[in-house]
């Protein structure tokens, strides 16, 4: 059992660091990017990311990260290792409540209410549509992102506790 929960642990880390690491990149790179630009483009460039996103490359660490790190966190209690079941499994329901259920509740909605609205051909009605949406989204993905890094500190502090003494229980 110590076995699995040690390669679910290690796959833990990458599904985690690779969903944490998405929406990092949003807060640190493109929306500022795309508020630097002409709100136009903006509002045009990210009609297009948010319908690209929807695939088969995302899928697995958007919606595979919960369970892999909670299946690291069974394996882990089976093991006897209750502390290192603990921190996993903590790690899955943070990231399924802070990543998964608050994208579904507020980015998603935002996300296709701007998917239906009409790019303005007039500048100042373009930059009150893209802060209108930008500013909020913003601060749920900055959100979000705190929850996923939470997530993926919760499953290294699993695969640490993991690591010690191999032979002997929590």
């Amino acid at each position: 059992m110590y076995r699995l929960a040690l390669g679910t642990g290690l796959l833990a880390i990458v599904f985690a660091g690779a969903i944490f690491g998405f929406f990092y990149a949003w807060v640190c790179s493109t929306m500022w990017g795309l508020d630097a630009t002409d709100p136009r483009i903006a509002i045009a460039a990210m009609q297009a990311m948010n319908a690209s996103v929807r695939n088969a490359v995302f899928a697995p660490a958007f919606f595979g990260t919960p369970f892999v790190v909670a299946l690291a966190g069974v394996f882990s209690l089976l093991s006897g290792r209750r502390a290192t079941g603990v921190a996993f499994v903590g790690g899955a329901i943070v990231y399924a409540l802070g990543g998964i259920m608050l994208t579904f509740l507020v980015n998603v909605p935002m996300n296709l209410e701007l998917a239906e609205a009409a790019i303005p051909k007039n500048l100042n009605e373009a930059a009150m549509l893209w802060r209108s949406y930008s500013e909020p989204w913003q601060v749920w993905n900055q959100t979000r992102t705190v929850f996923s890094g939470i997530s993926l500190l919760l499953a290294a502090i699993g695969l640490v506790l993991l690591g010690r003494n191999p032979h002997r229980a929590d």
